[in-house]
């Protein structure tokens, strides 16, 4: 905002609710939003015929916003692909050695003035386990490379054009049921589909004890599936974004509901984690 200002922009940073959005909208050239805020077609269809000429979605997704209705009125609609692509690629890796070395639950039992050494104390170590990405876009490349300069294998499938100069000793394109019994850690960073990609079908496909990391939509995973298999005794660690906010029906899922879950508002994005432990006594 600084930097458009400096630009010589007049700049008007303001909160307004649903309904007055859409006449607001009337006095602006260029509307930039993050996640929560909805330009639909009753926003649109206000601000019609009026000075405003673009939306802009500060970040990937353009799910908030009626992009063809907006098109259609002659208001153009643009977003920031890689602006937050690292900083999800990095908390990507955080999650991951938050569940290979169980720091966040391990964190959470001593502020309850515990100590659960022999409980948290094992872990494993992420060199030489293999790494499945799903979705190798911006995204799904970073990851990628980040684990593989930890000492991991990273499969990944194709789905329409194969990235050039990825594949190498500690890379490959493989089928996608080659990557879900082979890898140790599955990533999911692919756009939303007609079908979960974590589902019943798929999990059995998987190992035990696998990582599970959702950086994408909530809809790629089917929570009761996935609770079904935790509980009938497939170990595993999910961890991703949960996209539930306040003020549109919290709830948190039956595998969020385990012990050891716990929920955070978004790093870009926010994060819904899950580690299933057993404790010595």
């Amino acid at each position: 905002m600084e930097q458009l200002r400096k630009d010589g922009y007049e700049v008007i940073e303001q909160f307004y609710e649903p309904d007055q959005l859409g006449a607001a909208l009337r006095d602006f050239d260029v509307v930039i939003i993050r996640s929560a805020t909805k330009i639909k077609e009753p926003q649109i269809d206000a601000a019609a015929g009026s000075r405003l000429k673009l939306i802009i979605r500060a970040g990937v997704g353009v799910d908030n916003i009626a992009v063809k209705y907006a098109e259609e009125h002659g208001i153009q609609v643009k977003n920031t692909p890689r602006a937050s692509s690292n900083a999800v690629a990095e908390l990507a890796l955080a999650l991951l050695f938050s569940c290979a070395r169980n720091i966040s639950i391990a964190g959470h039992t001593m502020r309850e003035n515990k100590w659960e050494k022999k409980a948290y104390s094992k872990g494993f170590e992420l060199s030489g386990k293999t790494m499945g990405v799903i979705g190798y876009g911006r995204i799904g490349q970073l990851v990628g490379a980040k684990g593989q300069a930890l000492g991991m294998n990273v499969l990944s499938v194709v789905h329409r054009n194969k990235p050039e100069g990825c594949e190498c000793e500690t890379m490959h394109f493989v089928t996608m049921d080659e990557l879900l019994s082979q890898s140790d850690i599955v990533v999911l960073c692919a756009p939303s589909g007609d079908k979960p990609l974590v589902d019943a079908e798929s999990l059995a496909k998987m190992k035990d004890g696998v990582v599970i990391l959702n950086f994408a939509r909530d809809t790629l995973v089917n929570d009761d599936d996935m609770a079904a298999a935790l509980e009938a005794g497939k170990r595993g660690r999910p961890a991703g974004r949960s996209e539930l906010r306040q003020g549109q029906g919290r709830r948190s899922g039956r595998v969020a509901e385990r012990e050891g879950s716990q929920l955070g508002p978004g790093l870009p994005p926010g994060c819904l984690l899950h580690a299933p432990h057993r404790r010595r006594h």
